[in-house]
């Protein structure tokens, strides 16, 4: 039986994925805490309506302060338009789960890719280092050291700027059922999942429309 959430805090809240869990936890009555590393993403219309922490996801005192009190994590961690090789997202997920560890935290819902259902060498090149460095990021969440974890690997495809599906979008276990899902779907499945047992210890893919 999965506890009770009311707090939560994101990693990464303000790229496309932050921002949408952000909203979607706000519209379920969630208190949000985010960690940000440069205040000025921050859209001027969210940061009142939440707990702003300024800080940096690769430092452990940074990570503790913003994991104090909460009762789940969300981590959208991303690079933006840098495709070359990093292991940012990766060592920063591992501190996070091994603080995570050390307060009690117990829920957390990651968002990666669906490139990872395929082969490696089906990755278009260009995504090959981001890639890899998701492939990091699963290795360390499915790692027997954090077992004790309620966590959710979340692979979505193309995430597309387009309408709600109001709740039509697809979620699978193991693979993508769809090529896209619209961002507020991701950030609305991102948020609920952290409470629905039935998800944990899976790797998600999740889509609208499906594919046939």
């Amino acid at each position: 039986m999965s506890k009770v959430i009311e707090k939560v805090v994101i990693f990464g809240g303000t790229g496309q994925t932050g921002l949408c869990c952000i909203e979607q936890a706000l519209k379920k009555g969630l208190k949000v805490t985010a960690l940000v590393r440069d205040l000025s993403r921050l859209p001027d219309e969210v940061a009142p309506k939440i707990n702003v922490i300024s800080g940096n996801s690769t430092i452990k005192e940074d990570v503790a302060k913003a994991l104090e009190g909460q009762d789940a994590v969300i981590v959208t961690l991303g690079t933006r338009n840098d495709l070359n090789f990093t292991t940012v997202m990766s060592d920063s997920l591992k501190l996070i789960l091994d603080t995570m560890c050390e307060t009690g935290v117990k829920a957390v819902s990651v968002c990666m890719s669906s490139f990872l259902f395929m082969d490696p060498e089906r990755v278009p090149p260009r995504f090959a280092e981001i890639n890899a460095d998701h492939k990091r990021m699963l290795e360390i969440l499915q790692s027997p050291k954090y077992e004790s974890l309620d966590w959710i690997a979340v692979l979505p495809p193309h995430i597309a700027d387009e309408p709600s599906s109001n709740n039509q979008f697809k979620v699978n276990h193991g693979s993508s059922p769809g090529r896209q899902i619209p961002k507020s779907d991701l950030g609305q499945f991102m948020v609920e999942c952290l409470s629905q047992p039935e998800h944990y210890h899976q790797l998600c893919g999740l889509a609208y429309p499906t594919l046939q």
